[in-house]
């Protein structure tokens, strides 16, 4: 259907032909189109997706250039909604044009009886109609779409609500109580009071504005260090957008931050399998190239699962016949400290699952790790818990708060040894995907239940440690398809998904899709991108072309490399690279380190 405002006479002729008669009779003169965007040729504009499973497409469509389409994942329905201003006791027919299977459209909040219709299976564009009376004191009610859980994506186009307009809405005020939290040397977190009747928030940073969001919350990123801003909001909606509210100023930190010390500013991280020879052969550690700032010595692993009892070994003389002695192995880490470079012991791997589940274990976990520490003479500590090692308990909903043992425990010991062994403590990370990206959808098992009590279960962790942490380096790679802040599934193997999931590190982004609980960005020294270093390595390796694009996107914002994502901001500071692994780098003729050696940074 043509969007154009029709005259009365028309829209009831329509009507009467198209069958969307309202139950009481024709339409009245006041009658009109109360749908914003309906078509959504605006993209998403006046509507709001649930956990970010919409997202605005131009193939199919039903009319005009654009449709909706929304993907159901866990126990989120992709429900896709908007409110409408309508009369009290007043007829209105809500309908639109669906494909795929198990589509829903409805309108609540009426009044009386809330309705909706939906249909089984609509392989091509099938149309869904429904009609209600508002009660004698309704002056608004949701529109809604939304599919099924278990089921594919859906589409929805040309979604209107006809009856008599509501009282026009009115701009809202400005919002009150602006407010900034602790600055970071490139970022400040924002907060506001909500006002009534906003639909979004504008935010400015000296005038410009920088950010749209739907809470009231919001960190702004891309900042100079040591630099003071003045920060303002505004509140809009389908009316307009509101004065500015008073500014306030922060001024961000000085810079550096760099827990750990002395790292170039940009490093190559690498891990380095000292335990064993997993297929690619065993390197030894004097033989290490000198292109590797980081090395973590793969892995020490737990006497058992929930004792914290950590222990490593150099690998056997029968699975590594060319093994140095422990003291040549000793020596050699000397060397490379003296030649500038970092050395830690990363604790799990795929086979170390670690939970500290009691205080004891968490007791345990210190007093091992430090033994190792100081065994080795290292420089500090890399967190490699994978599979079932953290999960959060049913209930432990906010990550800034954790309450979930294996969460809290583990914090309380990272704590522990960086108090422990000082300033120049290396500290680093290298979570997958799973318990950190996927934060951005889902969180633990969800406000209902049912989701994977793993999801984003890293969040907290690097959040309670951001200002001890040197470096997060996720794992780009063994992972499934991840949302990024785009609203995008954005798949391993090329430029562009480092480049999404490197932005949403850099950004922050609200969990579980809360604008409430905001996980601000990292520092961009804190961060490095994970790659597997050759395709016997890992799934998701990335050709040297591919990496060196992600690396132009994110630190130079070159278009051409950064295809259809449009970053936040452009990091020249981010840290550099880290792969899996130094031996499967070498396996591979040390293509991923030449790569990074011959890589220009400016």
């Amino acid at each position: 259907m043509d969007r154009t405002r029709l005259t009365a006479a028309v829209a009831a002729a329509v009507l009467a032909v198209t069958g969307l008669v309202a139950t009481t009779g024709s339409a009245a003169a006041a009658d009109t189109e109360l749908a914003r965007n309906g078509g959504f040729e605006a993209g998403l504009t006046g509507w709001t997706c649930s956990a970010g499973s919409g997202v605005a497409v131009s193939s199919p469509t039903h009319g005009g250039t654009s449709a909706l389409k929304a993907t159901p994942a866990g126990s989120d329905n992709a429900k896709c909604a908007q409110t409408a201003t309508v009369k009290p006791n007043s007829d209105y027919t809500l309908s639109g044009w669906v494909q795929g299977s198990y589509v829903y459209l409805g309108a609540s909040g009426t009044g009386t009886t809330d309705v909706s219709t939906w249909t089984a299976s609509a392989p091509g564009w099938q149309k869904l109609t429904t009609s209600f009376r508002t009660g004698p004191s309704t002056t608004s009610v949701t529109l809604y779409t939304h599919g099924w859980y278990g089921t594919p994506a859906y589409h929805a186009d040309d979604i209107s609500l006809f009856g008599p307009g509501g009282d026009p809405a009115t701009v809202p005020a400005a919002p009150a109580g602006l407010r900034a939290g602790s600055p970071g040397s490139t970022s400040v977190p924002l907060t506001w009071n909500s006002s009534a009747g906003a639909t979004s928030y504008h935010v400015y940073r000296d005038g410009a504005r920088v950010a749209t969001v739907g809470g009231t919350s919001a960190t702004v990123t891309g900042l100079t260090a040591a630099t003071t801003y003045s920060f303002q909001v505004s509140a809009a909606n389908e009316a307009g957008e509101s004065a500015k509210s008073p500014a306030v100023s922060a001024t961000t930190t000085s810079g550096g931050g760099d827990t750990g010390g002395d790292l170039p500013a940009h490093a190559l991280v690498g891990y380095l399998h000292a335990s064993f020879a997993n297929g690619s052969g065993y390197t030894r550690m004097a033989d290490v190239p000198d292109s590797w700032d980081v090395i973590n010595l793969a892995f020490g692993e737990p006497t058992s699962v929930t004792s914290g009892d950590i222990r490593f070994k150099l690998c056997p003389v029968a699975e590594c016949p060319n093994v140095e002695s422990e003291a040549d192995f000793k020596a050699a880490i000397k060397a490379k400290q003296a030649a500038g470079k970092k050395v830690l012991i990363s604790i799990g791997g795929a086979n170390g699952q670690v939970q500290l589940a009691t205080t004891g274990a968490r007791d345990a976990f210190v007093t091992s790790v430090s033994k190792i520490i100081d065994d080795y003479g290292l420089d500090g500590l890399d967190i490699d818990f994978e599979g079932h090692s953290l999960s959060l308990n049913t209930g432990d909903t906010d990550f800034r708060s954790p309450t979930s043992p294996v969460i809290v425990n583990l914090i309380s010991a990272l704590k522990t040894l960086k108090a422990k062994y000082g300033p120049d403590f290396v500290l680093t990370m290298a979570p997958e995907t799973f318990f950190v990206q996927l934060g951005y959808q889902y969180y633990g098992s969800g406000p209902w239940g049912g989701q994977d009590p793993r999801a984003g279960a890293y969040l907290p962790v690097i959040h309670a440690l951001r200002d001890d942490l040197t470096l997060l380096h996720v794992q780009d790679y063994n992972s499934g398809s991840i949302m990024g802040l785009d609203n995008q599934y954005h798949s391993m193997g090329g430029a562009d998904f480092h480049i999404a999931m490197t932005d949403m590190l850099l950004t922050g982004f609200p969990v579980a899709g809360d604008q409430a609980k905001f996980f601000p960005a990292l520092r961009p020294e804190q961060v490095a991108i994970g790659l597997p270093a050759s395709t016997q390595a890992g799934n998701g390796h990335t050709s040297p072309a591919e990496v060196n694009k992600a690396l132009d996107c994110l630190t130079k914002n070159v278009a051409t490399a950064c295809g259809s994502y449009r970053t936040h901001g452009t990091w020249p500071a981010l840290r550099g690279l880290m792969t899996w692994s130094i031996n499967w780098d070498r396996f591979n003729q040390f293509e991923f380190s030449r790569n990074f050696d011959a890589y220009r940074w400016s």
